[in-house]
């Protein structure tokens, strides 16, 4: 038996957690802790899954903030350190002790070194880094919207700009630069990625698609893409009008040897299907669709899969507008979803991190 803590954010000023039991298969209310405001965007700390980071998206100014976690579903706030920016909507912690937090809002970014095992933030050293405003036909501004690390680089989608931006570390710790670019489509609105055996899966959400493209060779070259399809069900009401938010991509295990692609789309405007919208599964080799599942769920901002050899069997979506929470079991090495549990009653969340629960009982 083994039991998760699923620990929900929003664009709200607390955190919602649940239990997942996998044994009884249920997904239960746990706890509210109060926050600050928006905590839109949560991720844990690489070794030790009882620190999570959090990003407040608001302006002028965002925080990055960490978070201890506690029997029973609760949170302590253990530090927080400015954005230095508008907007934060993502971070990521790298495997180097840093945190790369990215600024929608104000088209910039940094990332922050942290101390104590992770726990407290030193921007002392760290460098803000501005991305250009888009050119070429389109208009508007810079919206880095993920960090993705991969080997040297880290990687950032900017929605606004059409690009991939190639980032790394040119001194101590947070000083880094813009080393490179990887162009894509014009309009196309690059979102969130994924990389796997050297080649990028890159979620675009307005042009409602997936990439598939190598990775270019270091530090600014280019790469074709590859593939090109539509997260889009074939059967939406035609006045149906979505943008694709999430992206996953596991790394193959002894259980699941073969990945696949889960790509979320998310209902803006039209007729709403009254199945709720999908979640669309790809073979990676060649992005053939293998199914598309329906959720009960109205946008599909969040969605995880579960840490661990027991974790792994499970993803888990959420509904930021309505619909709850749902948890389907991975089934026939990942091609297929099944679901196991559902909480309607969920607050509408953006984010989520699972946690082994620890609370005895």
């Amino acid at each position: 038996m083994v039991k998760f803590t699923i620990y929900t954010g929003g664009y709200t000023s607390f955190v919602v957690s649940y239990l997942f039991d996998t044994q009884a298969v249920s997904l239960t209310y746990t706890n509210t802790i109060t926050t600050s405001a928006n905590l839109s965007w949560l991720t844990q700390h690489p070794q030790n899954q009882n620190i999570i980071y959090a990003v407040n998206e608001v302006g002028p100014l965002g925080a990055l903030q960490s978070y201890s976690t506690s029997p029973g579903g609760g949170l302590t706030l253990l530090d927080e350190v400015s954005s230095g920016g508008n907007g934060p909507a993502f971070c990521a912690a790298l495997s180097t002790g840093q945190v790369a937090v990215m600024n929608y809002g104000s088209g910039d970014g940094e990332v922050i070194p942290t101390t104590e095992s992770g726990n407290k933030f030193d921007n002392s050293t760290s460098v803000l880094l501005t991305f250009p405003p888009p050119v070429g036909g389109i208009t508007g501004m810079s919206n880095p919207h993920m960090a993705v690390e991969h080997g040297r680089e880290v990687f950032v989608p900017d929605l606004g700009a059409s690009k991939i931006w190639r980032i790394g570390r040119t001194g101590a710790p947070g000083i880094f630069c813009i080393h490179g670019q990887i162009e894509q489509p014009l309009g196309s609105g690059p979102r969130h990625m994924a990389i796997l055996d050297n080649f990028i899966y890159l979620l675009h959400e307005r042009s409602n698609t997936v990439t598939k493209q190598a990775v270019p060779a270091y530090p600014n070259g280019t790469s074709p893409i590859l593939f090109n399809v539509s997260t889009l069900p074939a059967d939406r009401p035609s006045d149906a009008v979505f943008a694709a938010a999430e992206i996953l991509l596991p790394p193959p295990t002894q259980h699941f040897p073969y990945p696949y692609v889960y790509a979320s789309n998310r209902f803006v405007s039209g007729t709403q299907d009254p199945r709720g919208d999908t979640i669309a599964i790809f073979d990676p080799r060649d992005m053939r669709l293998v199914q598309q599942v329906y959720t009960g769920l109205e946008q599909i901002r969040g969605m995880e899969i579960g840490p661990g050899d027991v974790g792994e069997q499970y993803l888990v979506a959420l509904g930021a507008v309505s619909g709850g929470m749902v948890v389907y079991k991975r089934k026939d090495g990942g091609a297929a979803l099944e679901e196991v549990a559902r909480n309607a009653s969920a607050v509408p969340r953006t984010t989520l991190v699972f946690v082994k629960h620890t609370k005895k009982g």
